[in-house]
């Protein structure tokens, strides 16, 4: 795990976006309220990091340079569970 990848990934527009567009898909209000204010704690999600950061350092010319764009990377299902999860843990007294 690098904490640079996770440093990168919070401070990714992109996959912030991608987050709370994952969060009001599961019916959270102020969905980017939400993720910008989680982003530290999903982003430190088991396997983000290392797949954030072989996503970085094979990246080629032919590769969108904005990883947190990249839906090959940090997935729309790995999103989701983070979110779900998340949310769960909240829900709880």
């Amino acid at each position: 795990m690098s904490y640079q990848s996770i440093v990168e990934m919070a401070g990714s527009s992109s996959l912030i976006y991608r987050i709370a567009a994952a969060a009001a898909a599961e019916g959270q209000s102020d969905a980017l309220g939400w993720a910008q204010t989680r982003i530290w704690r999903l982003a430190g999600s088991p396997g983000w990091a290392d797949t954030w950061a072989y996503a970085v350092d094979t990246a080629t010319i032919n590769i969108n340079p904005d990883t947190g764009k990249r839906s090959d990377v940090i997935t729309d299902a790995m999103l989701l569970s983070a979110v779900q999860a998340l949310r769960t843990e909240e829900s709880q007294p």
